[in-house]
C-alpha cells in the first residue's frame, strides 16, 4: 500500500501534520536513530541521543514510585518545547515552537506511533490546499480547516 507509513518517513510526516514542529527523530527499540526530519546526519544523531537520554532520565526519576515506564514526555523551555512518545518498538521525539499545543502534539506522536505499529492511518478529510481556497462571505461561510483524524478509508 503506497500510503503506509514507514519508519523512514515518520519524522517527516510529523512535521507535515504540525507546523509547530521544528525537527523530529525516530529511534528504534535499541535507542538508535532510525530516521530524522533533519538532512544533517550529525544534527539528527545529536537529537536522537538527546531523546534517548531524556527517556533514560525520566525512567530513572520515576522508577521508585511508578512501576511502568512513562510513555510520553513533555519539556517546556523558554525557546520551545520537546515532546516524545514511545512504544516497545519505537520512540518518536519532536522539538517544537513554544506555542505548540501539548495535547495536539502528544496526540500526533501517539497516532503516528500507532500507525507504525499497524494501526489506522491519519487522514485528512479535505486536502489543505482545497480547504484554504474556500473564502468566507456573508452569504456563504468559509470552509473548516482540515483536521487530522484516525481511521477511514482512502
Amino acid at each position: 500500500m503506497a500510503d503506509t507509513l514507514t519508519p523512514e518517513r515518520a519524522p517527516e510526516r510529523l512535521c507535515e501534520l504540525s507546523g509547530d514542529v521544528r525537527a523530529a527523530v525516530l529511534l528504534d527499540a535499541a535507542g538508535s536513530l532510525a530516521s530524522s526530519s533533519e538532512d544533517d546526519r550529525k544534527r539528527a544523531a545529536e537529537l536522537a541521543e538527546l531523546a534517548r537520554r531524556l527517556f533514560e532520565e525520566v525512567d530513572r526519576a520515576t522508577r521508585d514510585w511508578d512501576p511502568e515506564p512513562p510513555e510520553q514526555v513533555e519539556v517546556q523551555i523558554p525557546g520551545g518545547a520537546v515532546f516524545a512518545s514511545r512504544t516497545p518498538r519505537w520512540t518518536l521525539a519532536a522539538v517544537a515552537k513554544r506555542g505548540a499545543l501539548s495535547s495536539l502534539m502528544l496526540y500526533d506522536l501517539r497516532a503516528l506511533l500507532g500507525e507504525l505499529e499497524g494501526g489506522p492511518a491519519i487522514i485528512r478529510s479535505t486536502p489543505a490546499k482545497e480547504a484554504a481556497s474556500g473564502l468566507a462571505t456573508e452569504e456563504q461561510p468559509g470552509e473548516d480547516l482540515p483536521m487530522p483524524e484516525l481511521g477511514g478509508g482512502s
